[in-house]
């Protein structure tokens, strides 16, 4: 019989049955340590009790009625998430990917108000925004965009972690209207900025009026050590988008805006059919809320600094691993050469995890992991790479 699925993923020749926190079971009965937890989307690990009730709950209530009417679960879930985050308000999306798109929108429409007749975003190279038209070309990777030119213009790239080349970018272009981009790099490769490079930003962007738009679709919700990333530079975005953690495996996606970014839109702007439905937000909400009561953020952080003292205590004089670097459970090791086999070996042994960027082993274990867990993965990684 012909795959009737479009070769869309190089797929591994494993399929998952069942889970238990940060622990999946194939259809062989074979158990495997979860440190990629769906590219960080469980979060609270998998089959999480207060998830699946919500879901069941929910499912039994209400699943749809669209957006042309209130959704209370919706109404709940952006009062939570402002709460939060510090944001005035927010758009319901599906995905990170959906999320971007809004923010791209929230911006030109925001140069278009002020008579700027082809708004410009900065973004950085190696970054990483979705894969619809116009988050691949905002997206620094041209694996990603190859294939499917013409691009969508009004996005200009420089450097990530560069302040200086954005402030090249403002004295030789009067389109600019934000600046776009992860405050830690995922699919780039868990690119760390230096301290000041958000503070930096937000002070270009005051004295330029332009947009600080912060992709934490990956960093945040708790993964990094605080609720977002941003929060720990002591800056505010304009618009902050995320996604993955928020539905622990609910598709969900959420645009948050603030001060003018907040007003830009007005009704018949911008939509979805699904975005914002009662099961999404009832779900998000109950995710959000077992988030910050269970300190799942600052315990992130506890877990990430334990992970990377046993990473560079073990491989940190080692000649073919050139750094180790994170931020909360968003963990890059970075070899001389690429290493995407490792990959299929620490399936092997009964660990998933994930090379990104070509060199880099990418961890993203779930926020609820146990110090042994969390010692495990240190010391599976570790073997695997000290085979090399």
């Amino acid at each position: 019989m012909t795959d009737p699925l479009m070769h869309t993923y190089g797929r591994l020749d494993v399929a998952f049955e069942k889970g238990e926190g940060a622990w999946l079971v194939d259809d062989k009965g074979r158990r495997y340590l979860d440190a990629l937890s769906g590219l960080g989307v469980v979060a609270l690990g998998h089959a999480n009790q207060a998830v699946a009730n919500t879901i069941s709950n929910q499912a039994g209530a209400l699943l749809h009625t669209s957006n042309l009417y209130r959704v209370p679960w919706q109404e709940k879930l952006a009062a939570k998430l402002a709460q939060v985050s510090g944001m005035d308000n927010m758009f319901f999306a599906n995905s990170g990917a959906e999320a971007n798109e809004c923010a791209i929108k929230i911006s030109r429409l925001y140069g278009k108000q002020r008579g700027i007749e082809n708004p410009t975003i900065i973004v950085t190279e190696s970054s990483f925004h979705g894969r619809t038209l116009a988050t691949l070309t905002a997206t620094g990777s041209r694996k990603v965009q190859a294939g499917f030119e013409p691009l969508v213009n009004g996005f200009v790239r420089v450097p990530f972690n560069d302040a200086e080349a954005v402030r090249k970018v403002a004295k030789n272009s009067n389109s600019i209207v934000a600046v776009m981009l992860e405050p830690v790099q995922g699919e780039g490769g868990i690119k760390v900025p230096d301290e000041n490079y958000l503070k930096e930003l937000r002070a270009i962007c005051d004295e330029n009026e332009w947009f600080l738009v912060l992709d934490e679709v990956q960093s945040g919700n708790g993964r990094t050590g605080t609720y977002f990333a941003y929060q720990q530079s002591g800056i505010m975005p304009d618009i902050v988008t995320t996604a993955k953690g928020l539905g622990n495996g609910i598709p969900i996606g959420v645009c948050l805006a603030r001060g003018k970014a907040s007003e830009v839109f007005k009704p018949g702007n911008h939509g979805s059919t699904f975005g914002g439905n009662p099961l999404a937000c009832a779900v998000g909400y109950t995710v959000v809320s077992e988030i910050v009561s269970r300190h799942l953020p600052e315990r992130a952080a506890e877990l990430g600094d334990r992970m990377l003292a046993g990473f560079r205590e073990r491989l940190g004089k080692r000649n073919n691993v050139k750094n180790i670097r994170g931020k909360g459970l968003m963990i890059g090791i970075e070899l001389d050469e690429p290493c995407g086999e490792l990959v299929q070996k620490a399936l092997e042994k009964g660990l998933l995890i994930n090379v990104t960027a070509d060199k880099v082993i990418r961890l993203l274990p779930p926020l609820i992991i146990s110090d042994e867990e969390a010692d495990q993965i240190v010391n599976m990684v570790c073997d695997l790479v000290e085979a090399v």
